[in-house]
């Protein structure tokens, strides 16, 4: 793991240098191409979820570093995980660099482990200008619950809540489900984490699995400091120190050797948990320019402030590291691949 991160850390770092130098020389850069235009920032979810709030923050602030200072309209896409905001950037032909996306992971991986997905864009194709965060999911149990710990939920059943296939709110319930011993089950149709959370207070569901801990915060904050929301397992590569401290298990105590590069496979995606993307028509000197700004944005002093206001955690990944992490998974070994697709594929 440590080889696969320091391997991604150089290929951010390169394409980062690549930005500048880019920067520096690019036609579109000196003429102020932007100059009195409007980039669209589509949104692959409702208004008032995680991505939307992470979105709005970003386009606060990041004209501000793109020469000419276009106006950034956030606009909302929900729809199939945000796999229809993906097709409409991929399918856009995009070619001025006026047309951003912010889809969810479980929308870039999709066609990796969906074998029912219909091919409408290739994720490997689309141009990666970065990731607002690096995802530390989580499950949260409410106190009603039978199980009132992840370890419990080995002999008590809960309920969850599910977006669709291909959303994360989904998908990681259906992979805990087949992936540990927890007795899960998923109820998808929820338009969004609001929705379920809404559900889970109204006695509905017993919790949710997959929902990042820095969008759980921000979302249910109250029901957690009341203690009606108790997070229960969290789920990533490296754990958190807040979650930590709070002494929440990692997932990695409740899976099998042999589930355990199943799982790694599908977590890895949590690299990417902001992921912002142009379509693959955009013109290589127009995306060093929007990776620049974006990456001066996630240094931007008012930026941070206004995240930090808000109560969501900015971990920045470059698109040069995204689009390094998005093509190897897609060339990892099929048979484990095919293992992945089954443990989220929907019961039949």
């Amino acid at each position: 793991m440590n080889n696969w991160r320091s391997i991604l850390k150089r290929a951010g770092g390169v394409a980062t240098t690549v930005a500048l130098a880019a920067l520096a020389t690019s036609s579109f850069a000196q003429d102020d191409h932007y100059a009195g235009k409007t980039i669209n920032m589509i949104v692959g979810g409702n208004a008032g979820g995680g991505f939307d709030t992470y979105a709005r923050i970003l386009a606060n602030h990041m004209a501000d570093h793109i020469p000419g200072n276009p106006e950034i309209l956030v606009q909302n896409m929900p729809g199939a995980g945000s796999a229809l905001a993906a097709e409409y950037v991929y399918a856009s032909k995009n070619t001025d660099g006026t047309l951003i996306g912010a889809i969810y992971p479980g929308a870039i991986v999709a066609p990796l482990f969906d074998s029912s997905f219909n091919g409408r864009y290739k994720p490997t194709e689309f141009v990666y200008l970065g990731t607002a965060n690096s995802a530390n999911r989580v499950c949260g149990f409410m106190d009603t619950a039978a199980a009132s710990s992840f370890e419990k939920a080995a002999t008590e059943k809960v309920v969850l809540g599910g977006d669709a296939p291909g959303g994360s709110i989904y998908d990681y319930g259906r992979l805990l489900s087949n992936l540990t011993d927890a007795q899960i089950e998923v109820i998808p149709g929820y338009t969004g984490t609001r929705d379920i959370i809404l559900a889970m207070e109204r006695g509905e569901l017993d919790g949710l699995c997959g929902i990042s801990w820095s969008s759980l915060k921000n979302q249910a904050r109250p029901l957690i400091e009341a203690g009606r929301l108790n997070v229960v397992v969290q789920i990533a590569l490296e754990p958190g120190d807040e979650l930590n401290e709070m002494g929440v298990p990692e997932v990695w105590n409740f899976v099998s050797e042999e589930n355990e590069p199943v799982l790694r496979l599908v977590v890895n995606q949590q690299a990417f948990g902001r992921p912002y993307v142009l379509s693959p028509d955009t013109p290589p000197e127009l995306a060093e320019v929007l990776r620049n700004a974006f990456d001066a944005t996630m240094k931007d002093e008012d930026y941070l402030a206004e995240a930090s206001k808000a109560q969501i955690e900015i971990a920045p990944g470059s698109g040069g590291y995204i689009q390094s992490l998005v093509e190897e998974m897609f060339a990892a070994d099929e048979a484990l691949v095919e293992r992945a697709r089954l443990a989220i594929a929907p019961p039949e």
